[in-house]
């Protein structure tokens, strides 16, 4: 395996997953991540020559009237009330679509490379893969070189803060088969891909100007993914994102008040209730929130005091492929068609780990937030003039519910 500065495999991953980086035709990082004994061993080995002839990624571009322009690059402004960056990134219009209504592109760009596919613009240099990790080709926060990353202001009004969008965005395909679903991956290949996430939050964590690594799933066309491929990203913050600059407001004033950890104390109480814990394993408690937003809504936490992926150890890692397999298979039970198979749920899932740099990082503890829309099989909860207006979240059930039904899909004791 290639070494890495600040990422270093647990004993399964020497044995187990070989990484291979490479960098696309574009100049973005490329890294493959094979479970595949023949890689593992180095009798076989990935194609690392992307055949494209793409141009540089930050090279100058054409605008509508033809003329040569900088690239343009991501930026960022400072909503005044809120005190929220928002990313701002135009380039992200032209990134191909191939799932839902408004699809753009017949090919799927996060598939192996097929020789003789009339779709040749794909991401992948091989014609198989395992698991890949690359930089995203549409960012929407990107570091540009050479360009300044000083703050400015919108119009010259100091009210409006603006500044690059420096962070970065990547992709992690979970698998070769585009027409798969997550929940149907084996347990061996979400083990691999809660290594990328390992690997990616370890390397990235070291990078100038992030503050903030967040993993995460989108799937389904009703969550709006515009590629139907069991895939997700890692969005990496040169802030820290609205939700968790809230939760580390609270988790650092209840620590003042009590001298206690929130999320710990939150986990131990669901524990101890019982009836809203809905999986635990050796390393794991998976329940749903006493204060659930959303209409299937469930939280996953380590037992052990984690507070970033990358510190988890190898039984931690596989106890976790372990109840993510289970939780999408019983997320996709949830809801009842009338004919006892269950949907393709769409869903979100969130992974919440400590910030970087923020001192408050200390009082925080890793956790998955994972939730969907979908209130009935054909119905969904849509944020209307409560949830968009006012952030005041109106719920359709109680969290009570929705572990009932989690219960009767399976045994709260799963196997490691």
């Amino acid at each position: 395996m290639a070494e890495f500065a600040n990422y270093t495999p647990g004993e399964y991953a020497k044995e187990h997953i070989r990484i291979t980086p490479t960098t696309l035709a574009d100049g973005r990082d490329f890294f493959y991540l094979d479970d595949d004994p023949e890689y593992v061993s180095g009798k076989k080995t990935r194609e690392l020559k992307d055949p494209r002839n793409l141009p540089y990624r930050f090279a100058n571009q054409l605008n509508a009237a033809g003329e040569e322009v900088p690239y343009a690059a991501p930026e960022m402004r400072r909503d005044p009330l809120t005190g929220d960056w928002i990313p701002m990134a135009t380039a992200r219009m032209n990134r191909p679509i191939t799932a839902g209504p408004g699809a753009t592109a017949k090919g799927n760009p996060l598939a192996a490379r097929k020789p003789g596919d009339p779709y040749q613009d794909g991401e992948v240099p091989d014609t198989d893969y395992n698991v890949v990790v690359f930089e995203n080709r549409f960012p929407s926060m990107v570091r540009v070189p050479g360009r300044s990353e000083d703050v400015t202001y919108v119009d010259g009004n100091p009210l409006w803060e603006k500044k690059m969008a420096a962070g970065r965005c990547e992709v992690i395909c979970f698998d070769p088969d585009e027409n798969g679903l997550p929940a149907d991956l084996p347990v061996s290949r979400l083990r691999t891909v809660v290594e990328a996430w390992a690997f990616r939050t370890a390397e990235i964590s070291k990078m100038d100007g992030i503050e903030q690594i967040f993993p995460f799933e989108n799937h389904g066309a009703e969550i709006g993914v515009s590629l139907a491929h069991p895939h997700g990203q890692v969005y990496c913050y040169p802030f820290i994102a609205p939700k968790m600059e809230a939760e580390l407001k609270h988790t650092e004033a209840y620590h003042e008040k009590t001298g206690g950890n929130l999320l710990k104390d939150i986990m131990n109480a669901e524990l101890e209730a019982k009836e809203r814990v809905v999986m635990r394993n050796h390393s794991w408690v998976a329940y749903v929130p006493a204060a659930a937003r959303w209409p299937l809504e469930v939280h996953v936490a380590p037992v052990r005091d984690v507070l970033t992926i990358d510190e988890l150890n190898d039984q931690e890692r596989w106890d976790l492929a372990s109840m993510y397999s289970h939780l999408l298979k019983r997320g996709n039970a949830f809801f009842d068609k009338g004919d006892g198979k269950g949907m393709d749920l769409p869903y979100i899932a969130a992974w919440h780990q400590a910030p970087i740099h923020d001192p408050r990082r200390e009082n925080y503890r890793l956790n998955l937030q994972f939730f969907s829309f979908r209130r009935a099989a054909n119905k969904i909860k849509y944020l209307a003039g409560s949830e968009s207006g006012m952030a005041a979240w109106i719920s359709d059930t109680t969290p009570e519910l929705i572990a009932k039904r989690f219960h009767e899909l399976g045994d709260i004791d799963i196997a490691d």
